[in-house]
Protein backbone atom coordinates (compact mmCIF):
# COMPACT_ATOMS: atom_id res chain seq x y z
CA UNK A 1 0.00 0.00 0.00
CA UNK A 2 0.81 3.33 -0.88
CA UNK A 3 2.07 5.54 1.84
CA UNK A 4 0.31 8.89 0.08
CA UNK A 5 -3.39 8.94 1.39
CA UNK A 6 -5.43 8.65 -2.14
CA UNK A 7 -9.39 8.61 -1.96
CA UNK A 8 -10.77 7.24 -5.82
CA UNK A 9 -14.91 7.78 -6.61
CA UNK A 10 -16.31 5.55 -9.25
CA UNK A 11 -19.06 7.21 -10.85
CA UNK A 12 -20.26 11.25 -11.51
CA UNK A 13 -23.64 10.86 -10.84
CA UNK A 14 -25.79 12.38 -8.20
CA UNK A 15 -24.04 11.15 -5.17
CA UNK A 16 -20.46 10.86 -7.03
CA UNK A 17 -19.72 14.17 -8.69
CA UNK A 18 -20.77 16.16 -5.50
CA UNK A 19 -18.48 13.67 -3.40
CA UNK A 20 -15.63 14.51 -5.72
CA UNK A 21 -15.70 18.18 -5.37
CA UNK A 22 -16.62 18.37 -1.73
CA UNK A 23 -13.27 16.15 -0.88
CA UNK A 24 -11.39 18.21 -3.52
CA UNK A 25 -12.53 21.75 -1.31
CA UNK A 26 -11.82 19.63 2.21
CA UNK A 27 -8.81 17.50 0.89
CA UNK A 28 -6.53 19.49 3.17
CA UNK A 29 -8.55 19.11 6.59
CA UNK A 30 -9.19 15.70 5.84
CA UNK A 31 -5.61 14.84 5.24
CA UNK A 32 -6.38 13.53 2.04
CA UNK A 33 -3.21 13.88 -0.44
CA UNK A 34 -5.07 12.80 -3.51
CA UNK A 35 -8.79 12.70 -4.67
CA UNK A 36 -9.23 10.78 -8.04
CA UNK A 37 -11.91 9.52 -9.98
CA UNK A 38 -12.78 7.38 -12.87
CA UNK A 39 -15.58 8.21 -15.46
CA UNK A 40 -17.10 5.23 -17.86
CA UNK A 41 -18.43 7.23 -20.76
CA UNK A 42 -16.75 9.84 -22.73
CA UNK A 43 -20.46 11.86 -23.01
CA UNK A 44 -19.80 15.65 -24.88
CA UNK A 45 -22.51 16.12 -22.26
CA UNK A 46 -20.46 15.72 -18.92
CA UNK A 47 -17.33 17.39 -20.79
CA UNK A 48 -18.41 20.76 -18.32
CA UNK A 49 -18.63 18.49 -14.82
CA UNK A 50 -15.44 16.40 -15.41
CA UNK A 51 -13.70 19.51 -16.36
CA UNK A 52 -14.78 21.15 -13.69
CA UNK A 53 -13.59 18.76 -10.95
CA UNK A 54 -10.13 18.51 -12.85
CA UNK A 55 -10.07 22.57 -11.78
CA UNK A 56 -10.81 21.52 -8.32
CA UNK A 57 -8.23 19.40 -7.91
CA UNK A 58 -9.25 15.87 -9.17
CA UNK A 59 -7.55 13.51 -11.36
CA UNK A 60 -9.26 11.38 -14.08
CA UNK A 61 -9.08 7.86 -14.82
CA UNK A 62 -10.26 5.81 -17.50
CA UNK A 63 -10.28 2.41 -19.34
CA UNK A 64 -7.48 2.43 -21.41
CA UNK A 65 -9.19 1.32 -24.68
CA UNK A 66 -11.70 5.04 -23.91
CA UNK A 67 -8.68 7.22 -23.41
CA UNK A 68 -8.58 9.10 -26.89
CA UNK A 69 -12.76 9.23 -26.85
CA UNK A 70 -12.18 10.97 -23.88
CA UNK A 71 -9.18 13.34 -25.17
CA UNK A 72 -11.11 14.13 -28.35
CA UNK A 73 -13.93 15.83 -25.90
CA UNK A 74 -10.97 17.79 -24.15
CA UNK A 75 -11.11 15.85 -21.51
CA UNK A 76 -7.79 14.74 -20.41
CA UNK A 77 -7.28 11.45 -18.22
CA UNK A 78 -3.66 10.60 -16.77
CA UNK A 79 -4.84 7.50 -14.77
CA UNK A 80 -6.02 4.43 -16.31
CA UNK A 81 -9.05 2.64 -14.52
CA UNK A 82 -6.80 -0.38 -12.89
CA UNK A 83 -4.06 1.64 -11.99
CA UNK A 84 -5.95 3.83 -10.18
CA UNK A 85 -8.03 1.28 -8.44
CA UNK A 86 -4.17 -0.63 -7.04
CA UNK A 87 -3.05 2.78 -6.13
CA UNK A 88 -5.78 4.07 -4.22
CA UNK A 89 -6.31 3.90 -0.40
CA UNK A 90 -9.85 3.82 -0.23
CA UNK A 91 -12.52 3.56 -3.41
CA UNK A 92 -15.98 4.51 -2.71
CA UNK A 93 -18.20 3.24 -5.60
CA UNK A 94 -20.66 5.52 -6.38
CA UNK A 95 -22.26 4.01 -10.02
CA UNK A 96 -25.39 3.00 -10.80
CA UNK A 97 -26.97 -0.36 -9.22
CA UNK A 98 -25.69 -3.59 -10.05
CA UNK A 99 -22.31 -1.95 -10.89
CA UNK A 100 -20.65 -1.81 -7.64
CA UNK A 101 -21.48 -5.54 -7.20
CA UNK A 102 -19.73 -6.25 -10.54
CA UNK A 103 -16.76 -3.67 -10.16
CA UNK A 104 -16.12 -6.01 -6.65
CA UNK A 105 -16.38 -9.11 -8.38
CA UNK A 106 -13.48 -7.55 -11.50
CA UNK A 107 -11.68 -5.18 -9.71
CA UNK A 108 -11.76 -4.97 -5.93
CA UNK A 109 -11.42 -8.80 -4.50
CA UNK A 110 -8.14 -8.26 -6.79
CA UNK A 111 -6.69 -5.26 -4.97
CA UNK A 112 -7.94 -5.85 -1.66
CA UNK A 113 -4.03 -6.87 -0.16
CA UNK A 114 -3.29 -3.15 -1.82
CA UNK A 115 -6.72 -0.83 -1.06
CA UNK A 116 -7.65 0.09 2.75
CA UNK A 117 -11.33 0.39 2.31
CA UNK A 118 -14.10 -0.52 -0.14
CA UNK A 119 -17.03 1.54 0.37
CA UNK A 120 -20.42 1.11 -2.22
CA UNK A 121 -23.83 2.94 -1.94
CA UNK A 122 -27.44 2.17 -0.86
CA UNK A 123 -28.08 -0.20 -3.76
CA UNK A 124 -25.52 -2.98 -3.74
CA UNK A 125 -27.19 -4.44 -0.97
CA UNK A 126 -24.79 -7.22 0.00
CA UNK A 127 -21.62 -5.66 -0.93
CA UNK A 128 -20.34 -4.96 2.80
CA UNK A 129 -21.51 -4.11 6.59
CA UNK A 130 -24.36 -1.84 6.16
CA UNK A 131 -23.08 2.17 7.30
CA UNK A 132 -24.79 5.01 8.60
CA UNK A 133 -23.07 7.49 10.23
CA UNK A 134 -25.01 8.41 13.96
CA UNK A 135 -26.77 4.86 13.39
CA UNK A 136 -23.85 1.84 13.99
CA UNK A 137 -20.60 4.11 13.94
CA UNK A 138 -19.34 1.07 16.53
CA UNK A 139 -18.90 -1.14 13.29
CA UNK A 140 -16.41 1.22 11.63
CA UNK A 141 -14.40 1.48 14.78
CA UNK A 142 -11.03 0.10 15.43
CA UNK A 143 -11.61 -3.09 16.68
CA UNK A 144 -13.51 -4.16 13.41
CA UNK A 145 -11.68 -4.76 10.23
CA UNK A 146 -15.25 -4.33 7.51
CA UNK A 147 -13.03 -4.02 4.62
CA UNK A 148 -16.40 -4.12 2.42
CA UNK A 149 -18.71 -1.09 3.31
CA UNK A 150 -22.07 -0.41 2.05
CA UNK A 151 -23.19 3.04 2.57
CA UNK A 152 -27.12 3.01 2.90
CA UNK A 153 -29.59 4.89 1.13
CA UNK A 154 -31.28 8.07 1.25
CA UNK A 155 -34.26 7.20 2.50
CA UNK A 156 -32.74 4.30 4.66
CA UNK A 157 -30.81 7.27 6.35
CA UNK A 158 -33.75 9.62 6.84
CA UNK A 159 -35.82 6.35 8.50
CA UNK A 160 -32.99 5.38 10.37
CA UNK A 161 -32.07 8.62 11.99
CA UNK A 162 -35.74 9.30 13.07
CA UNK A 163 -36.41 6.36 14.50
CA UNK A 164 -32.96 6.76 16.44
CA UNK A 165 -33.53 9.87 17.55
CA UNK A 166 -37.03 9.33 18.67
CA UNK A 167 -37.58 6.06 19.75
CA UNK A 168 -34.10 4.41 20.73
CA UNK A 169 -31.48 7.00 22.05
CA UNK A 170 -31.33 7.54 25.73
CA UNK A 171 -33.98 4.08 26.18
CA UNK A 172 -32.42 1.27 24.21
CA UNK A 173 -34.22 -0.58 21.34
CA UNK A 174 -37.52 -1.80 23.15
CA UNK A 175 -38.57 1.07 23.63
CA UNK A 176 -39.73 1.08 19.61
CA UNK A 177 -42.90 -0.99 19.78
CA UNK A 178 -43.45 0.04 15.81
CA UNK A 179 -42.48 2.00 13.43
CA UNK A 180 -44.89 2.78 10.00
CA UNK A 181 -43.66 4.47 7.53
CA UNK A 182 -44.55 5.95 4.11
CA UNK A 183 -41.88 7.45 1.65
CA UNK A 184 -43.49 9.65 -0.78
CA UNK A 185 -40.71 9.59 -3.77
CA UNK A 186 -39.72 12.02 -6.46
CA UNK A 187 -39.57 10.59 -9.73
CA UNK A 188 -36.15 11.14 -10.79
CA UNK A 189 -33.70 13.30 -10.11
CA UNK A 190 -33.07 17.16 -11.58
CA UNK A 191 -29.75 15.92 -13.14
CA UNK A 192 -31.24 12.72 -14.72
CA UNK A 193 -32.89 13.23 -18.40
CA UNK A 194 -35.04 9.58 -18.25
CA UNK A 195 -37.00 8.18 -15.29
CA UNK A 196 -39.96 11.03 -15.02
CA UNK A 197 -43.30 10.18 -14.77
CA UNK A 198 -47.01 11.75 -15.61
CA UNK A 199 -48.69 11.46 -12.66
CA UNK A 200 -48.52 9.92 -9.05
CA UNK A 201 -47.68 6.02 -9.22
CA UNK A 202 -48.22 3.48 -5.91
CA UNK A 203 -45.41 0.46 -5.09
CA UNK A 204 -46.33 -2.88 -3.94
CA UNK A 205 -45.59 -4.19 -0.73
CA UNK A 206 -42.68 -6.69 -1.91
CA UNK A 207 -41.92 -8.07 1.52
CA UNK A 208 -44.07 -9.89 3.93
CA UNK A 209 -42.69 -8.32 7.19
CA UNK A 210 -41.05 -4.88 6.15
CA UNK A 211 -43.20 -4.61 3.04
CA UNK A 212 -41.21 -2.13 0.55
CA UNK A 213 -37.64 -2.33 1.19
CA UNK A 214 -36.96 0.56 2.53
CA UNK A 215 -38.08 -0.27 6.38
CA UNK A 216 -36.07 -3.90 5.44
CA UNK A 217 -32.94 -2.20 4.51
CA UNK A 218 -32.90 0.57 7.96
CA UNK A 219 -34.10 -3.25 10.19
CA UNK A 220 -30.87 -4.66 8.76
CA UNK A 221 -29.26 -1.28 9.59
CA UNK A 222 -29.99 -1.81 12.86
CA UNK A 223 -29.47 -5.83 13.00
CA UNK A 224 -25.76 -5.08 12.94
CA UNK A 225 -26.35 -3.30 16.36
CA UNK A 226 -28.11 -6.57 17.31
CA UNK A 227 -31.51 -5.24 17.29
CA UNK A 228 -34.38 -6.64 16.40
CA UNK A 229 -36.97 -3.78 15.42
CA UNK A 230 -40.74 -3.69 13.91
CA UNK A 231 -40.42 -1.63 11.56
CA UNK A 232 -42.61 -1.09 8.13
CA UNK A 233 -42.99 0.75 5.05
CA UNK A 234 -45.20 1.42 2.39
CA UNK A 235 -43.42 4.12 -1.11
CA UNK A 236 -45.00 5.83 -4.02
CA UNK A 237 -43.79 8.02 -6.70
CA UNK A 238 -44.75 11.13 -7.65
CA UNK A 239 -44.53 13.71 -10.70
CA UNK A 240 -41.46 15.82 -8.59
CA UNK A 241 -37.83 16.05 -9.63
CA UNK A 242 -37.17 17.50 -5.86
CA UNK A 243 -37.26 15.71 -2.85
CA UNK A 244 -38.16 12.41 -1.41
CA UNK A 245 -41.44 13.06 1.42
CA UNK A 246 -41.19 10.96 4.58
CA UNK A 247 -44.43 10.02 6.60
CA UNK A 248 -43.63 8.26 9.62
CA UNK A 249 -45.18 7.18 12.84
CA UNK A 250 -43.51 5.56 15.83
CA UNK A 251 -45.28 3.96 19.05
CA UNK A 252 -43.32 4.17 22.32
CA UNK A 253 -43.14 2.18 26.01
CA UNK A 254 -42.25 5.34 27.45
CA UNK A 255 -44.19 8.80 27.81
CA UNK A 256 -42.90 11.36 25.73
CA UNK A 257 -44.51 14.63 24.83
CA UNK A 258 -44.80 17.08 21.71
CA UNK A 259 -41.96 19.19 23.37
CA UNK A 260 -39.58 16.42 24.18
CA UNK A 261 -39.93 15.48 20.65
CA UNK A 262 -38.71 18.73 19.64
CA UNK A 263 -36.36 18.98 21.96
CA UNK A 264 -34.90 15.25 20.68
CA UNK A 265 -34.64 16.29 17.38
CA UNK A 266 -33.02 19.76 17.72
CA UNK A 267 -30.19 17.94 19.85
CA UNK A 268 -29.29 16.22 16.99
CA UNK A 269 -26.97 17.96 14.39
CA UNK A 270 -27.74 15.43 11.61
CA UNK A 271 -31.25 16.76 11.99
CA UNK A 272 -32.63 19.69 10.06
CA UNK A 273 -35.45 21.78 11.02
CA UNK A 274 -37.59 23.59 9.26
CA UNK A 275 -41.39 25.45 8.77
CA UNK A 276 -41.51 25.63 4.85
CA UNK A 277 -44.16 22.62 4.33
CA UNK A 278 -43.04 22.11 -0.06
CA UNK A 279 -40.51 20.19 -1.10
CA UNK A 280 -39.44 23.29 -4.00
CA UNK A 281 -38.73 25.60 -1.18
CA UNK A 282 -36.48 23.23 1.06
CA UNK A 283 -34.80 22.36 -2.27
CA UNK A 284 -34.42 26.03 -3.51
CA UNK A 285 -33.02 26.89 -0.03
CA UNK A 286 -30.33 23.63 -0.54
CA UNK A 287 -29.59 25.10 -4.10
CA UNK A 288 -28.41 28.62 -2.51
CA UNK A 289 -26.74 27.68 0.61
CA UNK A 290 -25.33 23.87 0.42
CA UNK A 291 -22.25 22.72 -0.76
CA UNK A 292 -22.43 21.66 -4.73
CA UNK A 293 -26.33 22.79 -3.83
CA UNK A 294 -26.47 19.84 -1.34
CA UNK A 295 -28.43 19.57 2.17
CA UNK A 296 -26.12 17.06 3.99
CA UNK A 297 -27.90 16.62 6.43
CA UNK A 298 -29.71 12.81 6.94
CA UNK A 299 -33.34 14.38 7.41
CA UNK A 300 -35.20 17.47 7.23
CA UNK A 301 -38.31 17.88 9.76
CA UNK A 302 -41.40 19.66 9.26
CA UNK A 303 -42.21 21.31 12.56
CA UNK A 304 -45.61 21.86 12.37
CA UNK A 305 -46.71 18.68 11.20
CA UNK A 306 -45.33 16.93 14.51
CA UNK A 307 -47.61 15.28 16.50
CA UNK A 308 -47.86 13.12 19.93
CA UNK A 309 -51.11 11.17 20.38
CA UNK A 310 -52.01 9.07 23.52
CA UNK A 311 -48.06 10.29 24.98
CA UNK A 312 -46.54 7.31 23.18
CA UNK A 313 -47.44 7.81 19.32
CA UNK A 314 -45.22 10.64 17.24
CA UNK A 315 -46.44 11.43 14.14
CA UNK A 316 -44.77 13.44 11.46
CA UNK A 317 -43.40 14.70 8.21
CA UNK A 318 -39.82 14.91 6.77
CA UNK A 319 -38.00 15.44 3.73
CA UNK A 320 -35.12 13.28 2.53
CA UNK A 321 -32.21 15.24 0.65
CA UNK A 322 -31.93 12.41 -1.07
CA UNK A 323 -28.48 13.96 -3.24
CA UNK A 324 -26.36 14.89 -0.37
CA UNK A 325 -27.56 12.97 3.28
CA UNK A 326 -25.48 9.91 2.76
CA UNK A 327 -22.14 11.78 1.43
CA UNK A 328 -21.10 12.47 5.08
CA UNK A 329 -21.20 8.53 6.00
CA UNK A 330 -18.85 7.86 2.85
CA UNK A 331 -16.72 10.47 4.04
CA UNK A 332 -16.48 9.10 7.72
CA UNK A 333 -15.99 5.09 6.46
CA UNK A 334 -13.13 6.48 4.26
CA UNK A 335 -11.73 8.69 6.45
CA UNK A 336 -11.51 5.65 8.96
CA UNK A 337 -9.78 3.96 7.04
CA UNK A 338 -7.04 6.28 6.58
CA UNK A 339 -6.70 7.71 10.24
CA UNK A 340 -8.13 4.90 12.18
CA UNK A 341 -6.95 6.77 15.26
CA UNK A 342 -8.38 10.37 14.70
CA UNK A 343 -11.04 9.92 11.87
CA UNK A 344 -13.60 11.75 14.07
CA UNK A 345 -11.60 14.43 14.23
CA UNK A 346 -10.70 14.80 10.88
CA UNK A 347 -14.69 15.09 9.46
CA UNK A 348 -15.18 17.91 12.17
CA UNK A 349 -14.31 20.31 9.48
CA UNK A 350 -17.19 19.08 7.94
CA UNK A 351 -19.85 20.62 10.64
CA UNK A 352 -19.71 24.05 8.83
CA UNK A 353 -21.75 22.24 6.33
CA UNK A 354 -24.88 20.91 7.75
CA UNK A 355 -28.31 23.35 9.02
CA UNK A 356 -29.84 23.49 12.59
CA UNK A 357 -32.59 25.33 10.33
CA UNK A 358 -33.83 25.27 7.10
Amino acid sequence: MSNRRIVHVIGTGTIGEPLIGLLCDYKEQLGIDEVTFNKNSALRSDRSKVISLLGRGARLAVNENKMDSFKQLDMDADLETEDAISRSSVVIDCTPSGIGHKNKEQYYSRFSDKVKGFLAQGSEDGFGVKYARGINDSIIKEDNDHQFIQVVSCNTHNISCITNTLAIEGYGPDNLQEGRFVCVRRANDTSQSGGFIASPSVGSHSDEIFGSHHAKDASELFSTLGYNLNLFSSAMKINSQYMHVLWFTLKTQHAITINEVMDRLKSNKLVSMTTKDMASTVFSFGRDHGHFGRILNQTVVVEQSLHVKNENEIYGFCFTPQDGNSILSSITAAEKFLYPHSYEDKITCLDELFFDEI
